[in-house]
């Protein structure tokens, strides 16, 4: 399975808004299978496509390494329909090597996305599933966890995040 390199923190691309997929071809597909790829290198739980730079609005979710039931989901103009609850749990980012906080973000969400075969579904997630695809929703809009954490923990992150972004 062939691979990408994960942008990391410092890097302008993280920031940009991601632009929508018009066809779901074979460019997409080979992108999808890369992420993939990279996800499973990186023993991940998710990734977008803005992390690999590549500005189009897709992002995956493997959560098969805390859930057995669990495969590779992969959403593709993904929409936020609605969200409820709100839970605070640890979280950490590809993009942000040995950076994890905890951070609010609604325990329930709606989305509507397009798979792979360029079929249309909606789903309704909690748990890991929600937090994964609100995380990864958020990179395609230039936004990052870093955005949620509170003043003081980003004061007692500051050196980690220079380090980051001077290796960049």
């Amino acid at each position: 399975m062939a691979e990408k390199e994960i942008v990391i923190y410092g890097n302008p691309v993280l920031r940009e808004v991601s632009e929508p997929v018009d066809e779901i071809n074979q460019e997409v597909k080979d992108l999808v299978s890369e992420m993939a790829g990279t996800l499973k290198k990186a023993k991940g739980l998710g990734l977008s496509a803005v992390q690999v730079g590549v500005l189009k609005r897709v992002f995956i979710v493997d959560l098969s390494a805390v859930d057995i039931n669990e495969t590779l989901r992969v959403f593709i103009n993904p929409e936020i329909l609605e969200t409820n609850g709100e839970v605070e749990i640890e979280e950490g980012c590809l993009s942000f090597p040995g950076v994890y906080q905890k951070i609010v973000r609604p325990e329930k969400v709606k989305l509507r996305a397009t798979d792979l075969n360029g079929q249309v579904f909606e789903m309704e997630a909690a748990s890991f599933i929600a937090r994964a695809a609100l995380h990864e929703n958020d990179h395609l809009e230039g936004k990052l966890f870093i955005d949620y954490f509170s003043s003081m923990a980003k004061s007692l992150i500051k050196g980690k995040l220079r380090k980051l972004k001077a290796a960049c």
